[in-house]
């Protein structure tokens, strides 16, 4: 499973309204994180499959050139600032934003803004030294439908050794670790334990027989793995689960 791949996929296929959008706010936005944090800011339109770069002083350290402090990409992804990423954490770093993707389409969509992806990369800098950096990822808007239309990503030095992937709710304070908030907070036990049998070749009928409940308790449980995991079907709700390492 290209957990790259995935990602891209749940992102640009989200069912967008066509509701007036707020690109021109959320630019200006990037512009003055850059500038008051130093930081690269990363603005991407998942509805128009692009994104608005702005470097602020992190670029300059990490050997980035650029002719403008700002750059439109035909791409929700930032290739020139993946390059700089240590491969083992950039396969991470999709992993964890695969999980809190589908963590915060699980969430209430009057709560989704409270949450945010807080994590460490390892980046080579311009002498070629790896550098502790700290990513934030938050999703700025959701439409009529609930979908994530834009996306900022901000990458800052640290000065934290630690080395983490959180979810943070920036309401409460409260952190959640993605990778063991994925099964409990996204799909129940029960969910889980159907879907392991679905990917082993089970029917509904079997299920019901191995799990000692009734087919009709079997089919609910799988209309609600679809929904959560916004899947069109069986196969593609265990290709899903399996890259959030849930089965």
């Amino acid at each position: 499973m290209n957990i790259h791949v995935e990602l891209e996929k749940r992102l640009l296929e989200q069912p967008f309204t066509l509701e007036s959008d707020r690109l021109n706010e959320f630019r200006q936005l990037a512009i003055h994180y850059a500038q008051v944090e130093n930081a690269i800011a990363v603005l991407s339109d998942m509805k128009a499959n692009t994104s608005f770069i702005c470097y602020g002083g992190l670029a300059t350290r990490l050997g980035i050139h650029f002719q403008h402090r700002t750059q439109d990409v035909d791409s929700i992804w930032e290739e020139e600032i993946f390059s700089c990423i240590h491969p083992q954490d950039l396969e991470g770093k999709h992993l964890e934003e695969l999980r809190f993707y589908h963590f915060v389409m699980s969430v209430p969509i009057e709560k989704r803004g409270a949450y945010y992806l807080h994590s460490h990369l390892n980046m080579k800098d311009s002498a070629g030294e790896y550098v502790n950096v700290l990513h934030r990822m938050f999703y700025l808007s959701y439409d009529t439908n609930g979908c994530a239309r834009f996306a900022l990503c901000l990458y800052n030095l640290s000065f934290s050794d630690e080395f983490d992937h959180l979810i943070v709710n920036s309401l409460t304070g409260e952190t959640l670790c993605p990778d063991t908030c994925s099964c409990d907070d996204i799909l129940s036990n029960r969910e889980v334990e159907i879907l392991r049998l679905i990917e082993k070749g089970l029917k509904s009928k079997e299920i019901a027989s191995e799990l000692f409940i009734s087919i009709n308790t079997v089919n609910r449980h799988r209309q609600n793995i679809l929904k959560k995991l916004q899947a069109s079907n069986s196969i593609e709700a265990c290709r899903i689960a399996k890259s959030l390492k849930i089965i």
